[in-house]
């Protein structure tokens, strides 16, 4: 029992963790008045360029890196199209999600001649902690770091001047124009700041906890990430939960149909997986939809501030 409690706990630690990062990125990113809804395509682009550099090299501490420095040339941009040219920020996201998936099938069958999954790769080492007994709690050194850097945003966001400038930015452009913020560059170097946290987490789901990329890797984390961001009502503290949440459902959905087997052998699940896969998706639509109507989106979020 404590076993199973346990292995709930760590594979939830490892869950959340692309979701703090993205959704923390994201929420820097609209707390200047940027919407990004690329974070599915970010994600998908980070895990494939950190398994190439990670499969060459065998280092999966340079696969993290390469794959946050893909997050932060996709927070660039993101950030050109929709700040300096104002673009349609959800069309640039939507088009980035489309290319990254593309690129990842085309790169599997490029790379690897096959259309479902690369080879095995390094994995940054986990962190056990003995409970009782053989009983372990396990984790990546990554997820620690998420939390981290939710601590740290909200502190930046929220208790310092230059947050308070970014957050004006997303509220009033024209007022923080008048304080002397330059708009247009804080929410480019916001958006940079989103797409590499976003990155880091791509990475993180193949060099941190899955071991090789996928087509299907990101599994619509990166939408769950965007969901993480509304729940926690902008607030990188509350995305934490938020992460542990939806984190959760995630695990769920792979835990139940391997408990149901273990407990009654004869029963073929093999359909009923799917719909197991279900649980994530259904429970954040469901979270969602409770705490929707508490939420408040900055009041210039999406629209490109042209100067007059």
């Amino acid at each position: 029992m404590l076993a199973d409690i346990l292995s709930l706990i760590s594979s939830t630690l490892m869950s959340m963790t692309p979701l703090i990062l993205a959704g923390v990125g994201e929420i820097i990113t609209e707390r200047s008045g940027v919407v990004n809804i690329g974070l599915e395509g970010i994600l998908l682009a980070s895990a494939f360029s950190s398994t190439i550099v990670t499969f060459q090299s065998g280092d999966p501490y340079l696969g993290l890196l390469v794959g946050t420095v893909v997050g932060f040339a996709a927070g660039m941009l993101h950030g050109m199209l929709s700040v300096y040219l104002k673009g349609d920020q959800i069309i640039a996201g939507v088009g980035f999600n489309s290319f990254a998936y593309g690129i990842g099938v085309m790169g599997l069958i490029a790379y690897w001649k096959t259309f479902g999954a690369s080879p095995k790769v390094n994995k940054i080492p986990y962190i056990n902690i003995p409970i009782y007994g053989s009983a372990t709690l396990w984790f990546s050194p990554v997820a620690l770091l998420a939390v981290i850097i939710a601590i740290i945003a909200w502190w930046w966001l929220f208790k310092t001047n230059s947050g308070l400038k970014l957050r004006a930015c997303g509220e009033d452009p024209r007022a923080a124009e008048g304080m002397g913020v330059n708009v247009s560059r804080t929410r480019f170097y916001a958006t940079i700041i989103g797409g590499t946290l976003a990155g880091l987490g791509g990475a993180f789901l193949v060099v941190g906890w899955i071991g090789q990329f996928t087509r299907d890797i990101s599994a619509g984390r990166g939408f769950i990430a965007l969901a993480n961001v509304a729940f926690s009502n902008w607030n990188p503290l509350m995305a934490i939960a938020g992460g542990i949440l939806f984190g959760f459902f995630d695990v769920l959905a792979l835990y139940l149909p391997v408990k149901i087997q273990v407990l009654y052998p004869g029963v073929n699940l093999t359909a009923m997986s799917y719909l197991f896969r279900t649980i994530p998706y259904l429970g954040t639509l469901a979270v969602v939809s409770i705490v929707i109507k508490r939420v408040r989106m900055p009041r210039a979020l999406g629209k490109p501030y042209i100067k007059e």
